[in-house]
């Protein structure tokens, strides 16, 4: 039974594991708490800004958290050192007189004033720190007795989250990597689209999963060419599933591990069929353990535009004229518009009742453009999987599935990120009763 961890779904509710950043965050703000308590500070009088700095600053990667940590300390520092001399100057130079109209005039030029200085400092990711800390210092003027104490708490503040954030950050809680499970990662939640290159940062991540021993196996819509398109600097521990499940593939030995061909007599039956209706459509076909791709019928516009930017590819071959005697037919493909797919697809129904066939729509990526896939029946994604762990239970018999989706389409990087932090989580999650160090010894 495969277990899903679907990262979007609207259709089931699930409890996410409690991450490594929560815990942290949460000792991080106790042992600010503790500081100040131990300082002598009671109930109210417990500032903020350490508790505060503390839960920004805690972040994935220590690398983040001290980038995060010296960006709020000259952002404070900066406004710190504003709200210090507007304070002075109000205090012991006053001139304001009755008119609030002229303090918060002088307010905002305090503000104006903080913002510049972290630009002018090539700081300008401190800036709205700077303006937020200058503003917390002299928002309760003229309340205030004592500016030095009061710019110099919120830089000891600062300090204190800063140094607990790092300090939590840095230690690693115990955590036990779980080998007996295999991921399984749709390609299509890690990069915008198939002829996009999947970004630095999420194939750092991916490949830093993969150095660390987790068993992930990647699922491809399309061939194995866009597995070297997208993802060919990935380093794969697993095979990879392909052509929406009808072909397991090892991208390092370049060999197919198993391909559901579609039956002889549904082949000849189904070309008759689409040669009736004078279409033309694309047979993909796996010969001699490579994929050759035939066309047939008439090239219609729609086509040309596809084939056009797929055959300037190097990982595809594609050919004309009649298909080996030898080849595997693994699947068919129709490229037309979006009407005129989804009619054929409506009087494909009829057709392959009965038959080994299934089919599959997708957009194109020329707007307007969809295809028609046409599978055997047994080319799926469960299927596939299934095939996948019994060849790998031949030497683990203890592996599980688990499988991290996302319902909701690629937006950007930060959807990959987020994806793979929640496989690292399932591969690695928290474990302290459960950990090596807790265990009794026999």
């Amino acid at each position: 039974m495969t277990h899903t961890l679907d990262t979007n779904s609207r259709q089931s509710f699930y409890l996410p594991a409690l991450g490594q950043r929560i815990v942290k965050t949460t000792v991080a703000v106790f042992l600010c708490l503790l500081v100040y308590y131990l300082r002598g500070f009671r109930g109210r009088e417990i500032p903020t800004e350490a508790a505060i700095t503390a839960i920004i600053c805690v972040q994935p990667y220590v690398r983040d958290t001290r980038k995060y940590a010296v960006n709020r300390f000259m952002g404070t520092l900066i406004g710190s050192f504003w709200g210090l001399a507007f304070l002075v100057r109000m205090l012991y130079l006053p001139c304001v007189g009755d008119s609030m109209l002229l303090l918060y005039i002088r307010m905002s030029l305090g503000v104006m004033l903080s913002l510049y200085t972290a630009v002018a400092l090539r700081r300008s990711e401190t800036a709205g720190q700077a303006a937020i800390v200058f503003l917390c210092i002299v928002i309760s003027f003229p309340d205030i007795s004592e500016p030095l104490r009061s710019a110099s708490e919120r830089i000891i503040g600062v300090l204190t989250g800063t140094a607990c954030a790092i300090g939590v950050n840095v230690f690693r809680l115990p955590r036990v990597r779980q080998k007996d499970r295999v991921f399984f990662v749709r390609a299509k939640d890690l990069a915008s689209n198939r002829f996009s290159h999947i970004s630095s940062a999420v194939l750092f991540r991916l490949n830093y999963l993969y150095e660390d021993g987790a068993k992930i196996c990647l699922l491809f819509e399309h061939a194995p060419a866009y597995f070297s398109l997208q993802m060919h600097e990935a380093m794969l521990n697993l095979p990879i599933i392909v052509m929406d499940g009808a072909a397991v593939y090892d991208p390092k030995e370049n060999v197919y591990l198993s391909k559901e061909i579609i039956p002889l007599e549904d082949t000849l039956a189904l070309r008759a069929y689409l040669d009736s209706l004078n279409l033309s459509y694309f047979i993909y076909t796996i010969h001699k353990n490579k994929a050759c791709i035939f066309h047939q019928g008439k090239l219609h516009p729609p086509e040309k535009l596809i084939l056009d930017r797929l055959k300037g590819s190097p990982y595809r071959s594609y050919l004309e004229g009649e298909i080996y005697d030898d080849s595997e037919i693994v699947y068919y493909k129709i490229v037309a518009k979006d009407s005129a797919v989804a009619e054929l697809e409506a009087c494909l129904k009829d057709f392959i009742d009965g038959k080994n066939l299934r089919t599959v729509c997708r957009p194109q990526s020329v707007p307007g453009i969809s295809a028609l896939y046409i599978y055997a029946s047994t080319a799926t994604l469960p299927l596939a999987e299934q095939r996948l762990m019994d060849r790998l239970r031949e030497k683990e018999p203890d592996l599980r599935p688990v499988e991290i989706f996302s319902r909701k389409p690629y937006r950007s990087e930060h959807d990959a990120m987020h994806l793979l932090h929640r496989v690292g989580n399932a591969y690695e999650p928290l474990a302290f009763f459960g950990h090596p160090l807790f265990q009794k010894r026999k």
